[in-house]
């Protein structure tokens, strides 16, 4: 299939090796906790893979990035997903880097991530303004020198490999109000726990389980503060943010369905007008995709910007659905029933669904963004 080969292709470039390695370890094994794949993925370079050049990371841009990301969820769902939460926390700390906020801290932390191949969990919550993606998880109390934070985040990909969490929290202003912040976090740390969480065989390889944070000092040297934007919509930092979240977690869902799609027309199953069919749903998502990553690339990340991303993050999502559909009918009940691939990438495929926001919670705001408003996200 030539885009699902491009993206390879791609992703050989920036991180060598990896889809090799991958090759070698069956489906199931990859999938389950514990899984050796996190390790190679660190291996081959993938923590430095979106921070940008002058921070001594691989300088993928959003496309680049996208086809990486659907080559990896093609042969191993789980990685794809850990991974995107990774580069989500690492766009979060550029963007911090490149704005007026900047601390001047952000760039060592990157060019420790690139140089030291250090994976980054993420313990934002999710999407919307002041609750949102990089609404606060855990509370925070001044001490010296810094903050002792407590709190807890479930999932968490990553919770295992992790070198370092990034985590969002409201910091105690001297006026008595609050300010948003960012903060990093070593795994080292003391205070920090790891307990079971995921209990769901789909996706058991992203080690998803809850990051518990108990009397947690935080430096002040590694707090970096945000602010929340006018109107209730979410600021630049909180924008940026979601967009690279929801153009990469749908590329690893458009990567699984690619892997089942592709062994589709690797045995010749249907007729020729459903295998093309179905190639087409497919790259309906793919196109839909590729169109934010453009857009991303061109600079153009504000709340529009923010809307055209859910828009196709949901036309995506209803593609997806039906070429995975349509695949796993094809592949027939023969295929489903010999090998358990096929019901791995189905069941993995499912998780574009859950991933905020829903659309019940995304239909008003965006009514009222046609509407003409901004869109805030509720």
């Amino acid at each position: 299939m030539r885009s699902l080969e491009a993206a390879r292709q791609t992703c050989e470039s920036f991180l060598p090796g990896l889809l090799d390695r991958l090759v070698g370890i069956p489906l199931e094994e990859m999938e389950a906790p514990r899984s050796p794949a996190i390790a190679h993925f660190r291996t081959c370079g993938g923590p430095a893979l979106v921070i940008p050049k002058e921070y001594g990371g691989a300088g993928a841009d959003p496309s680049q990035a996208m086809a990486v990301t659907r080559a990896i969820a093609s042969r191993a769902p789980s990685l794809s997903v850990a991974t995107t939460m990774h580069h989500f926390s690492v766009a979060t700390l550029f963007t911090l880097a490149d704005s007026v906020k900047s601390s001047g801290m952000e760039w060592a932390l990157l060019e420790g991530v690139a140089e030291q191949r250090l994976l980054v969990a993420s313990g934002f919550a999710e999407g919307r303004p002041g609750q949102g993606i990089l609404s606060p998880t855990v509370t925070a109390a001044k001490a010296d020198g810094g903050y002792v934070i407590n709190g807890s985040k479930k999932p968490c990909s990553l919770s295992h490999s992790m070198d370092l969490l990034t985590a969002s929290a409201a910091l105690p202003a001297d006026d008595g109000g609050t300010e948003m912040a960012v903060l990093l976090v070593p795994r080292e740390t003391e205070g920090i726990s790891v307990h079971p969480f995921w209990s769901s065989h789909a996706l058991g390889g992203a080690e998803s389980d809850e990051i518990r944070l108990t009397d947690v000092y935080v430096d002040e040297q590694l707090v970096m503060r945000s602010t929340f934007g006018d109107a209730g919509q979410l600021d630049a930092l909180q924008t940026v943010g979601l967009i690279w979240f929801e153009l990469l977690i749908s590329s690893c869902y458009l990567g699984m369905v690619s892997g089942l799609v592709e062994r589709v027309l690797d045995q010749k199953r249907g007729s020729d007008s459903e295998r093309a069919g179905l190639v087409i749903r497919l790259e309906t998502a793919a196109q839909l995709l590729e169109g934010i990553a453009r857009m991303v690339t061109a600079g153009d990340t504000d709340n529009e910007a923010l809307a055209r991303t859910l828009v196709a993050r949901y036309g995506a999502q209803d593609a997806l659905g039906d070429a995975r559909n349509q695949a796993v009918e094809l592949l027939g009940g023969t295929a489903f029933m010999s090998s358990s691939d096929i019901a791995c990438l189905a069941a993995a495929s499912h998780g574009i669904s859950f991933h905020p926001p829903s659309r019940t919670s995304f239909t008003g705001p965006y009514l009222e963004h046609v509407a003409g408003r901004p869109l805030r996200l509720a």
